[in-house]
């Protein structure tokens, strides 16, 4: 496996590895960048944890689940071999980069916050409807830690293994797409007054600059499928919709408003690709291709060409009659501005959907391991782990 080129191919690595795409690409990358060594993480330790954390993503997710995880971490992984980065991040910042994109989506329900949150869900209860899933992913992340012959961080001084967890939240928590405004509008800033030494590598001299591009880096990945290649994006497309889908379903089921991209009868994929790339995804990886010039422009120009794509997919409707407002082309023209609105909810996540349970989602499972839950509901605990909760369907 080549963890060094972009747009490597998960679906195969899941297939090869017997479904153990997670722990096979984050342990070779681990391995690469002789972290391993680094840290003096025992290799059993590591891939202890690594299976178990994988067994903690949930394979009837059709997209959040540990192939999404796989491939965040190996677009991190590349991400931080940038030419602009060079020297620029410790080994500990490394290693909490790939660990948070290798967490990321841990325990994944496959339902997304505001529906935890609209449906009083216990997570949305637990965590006060602010960031459920990401709070719930490190919890869990870090829970897996103590469990036995689990614990990767073992030979870290204390200070270390607290300055990483720290960064580790961080970057968790920036996955929230609730947060991608704020987030995208201080990296912008950040381009407008970047500093370079004189080789051209960027000058970060604090930690807040420094977490701040680790976060962007990390939302990039996790928002990357765009700019892979076009086949490749098609397949995580496809997935990413069969989701949506089934959280559409059951948003009608529940008579609450149906997401954005998440009705399969009124839906069109490619004006909403269209939308998503133009006023999200491309906005921050030109602002991410402005931080670490030229070294992401063949991204860039990946990412423009599918766009373009998906453009020229869009059905064209009828020429408007001689009484339409529009006097430069149909309303429904894939150049309309208006039809590629995107709804940013506070909440609305790529971590977007559900499973096909017809019951309330709303027994999502904090990690206390205490709380009691009825058998009859949908969603049951499983106590997969010893004194750890987790999701089933």
């Amino acid at each position: 496996m080549d963890m060094s080129k972009w747009g490597v191919d998960c679906f195969k690595i899941d297939t090869l590895t017997n479904g153990r795409s997670l722990t096979a690409v984050t342990y070779t990358i681990l391995q690469e960048r002789d972290l391993i060594k680094t840290f003096k993480i025992p290799a059993n330790t590591l891939i202890t944890y690594l299976m178990t954390l994988e067994d903690h993503y949930h394979r009837e997710v059709p997209y959040h689940n540990n192939r999404h995880a796989a491939d965040v971490t190996q677009t991190t992984h590349y991400l931080l071999g940038m030419q602009a980065l060079e020297n620029v991040f410790t080994d500990l910042e490394i290693l909490a980069s790939i660990f948070a994109s290798a967490i990321h989506d841990v325990d994944h329900p496959g339902v997304n916050n505001q529906f935890l949150i609209l449906t009083s869900s216990e997570l949305a209860i637990l965590y006060n409807d602010e960031s459920c899933l990401e709070n719930h992913h490190l919890a869990v992340a870090f829970k897996l830690l103590q469990e036995e012959n689990c614990d990767i961080f073992c030979n870290l001084s204390k200070k270390q293994r607290s300055t990483l967890r720290k960064m580790v939240i961080d970057m968790v928590l920036a996955t929230d797409m609730s947060k991608h405004m704020s987030l995208l509008a201080d990296l912008k800033t950040m381009v407008e007054t970047k500093k370079v030494a004189g080789s051209g590598v960027l000058l970060l001299d604090n930690y807040t600059d420094r977490i701040q591009v680790l976060q962007n880096m990390v939302h990039c990945a996790d928002l990357g499928n765009p700019t892979k290649p076009l086949e490749l994006y098609r397949q995580w497309l496809d997935k990413l919709m069969d989701e949506f889908y089934h959280q559409g379903d059951r948003e009608r089921n529940k008579q609450l408003e149906i997401s954005a991209m998440c009705d399969r009868h009124n839906a069109s994929v490619e004006k909403s690709q269209v939308g998503f790339i133009d006023f999200i995804v491309h906005p921050l990886w030109e602002t991410w291709a402005d931080l670490v010039h030229p070294d992401a422009q063949s991204i860039l120009d990946q990412l423009e060409e599918n766009r373009d794509w998906f453009a020229s997919q869009i059905p064209m409707s009828p020429s408007p009659g001689p009484d339409s407002k529009e006097k430069n082309g149909s309303q429904d023209s894939p150049t309309h501005k208006e039809q590629f609105r995107f709804d940013m909810t506070p909440e609305l996540d790529e971590e977007d959907t559900l499973d096909d349970d017809d019951d309330d989602e709303d027994s999502a499972t904090p990690v206390n391991p205490s709380t009691p839950t009825p058998r009859s509901q949908e969603i049951r605990i499983e106590s997969r782990i010893r004194g750890q909760p987790r999701l089933s369907s």
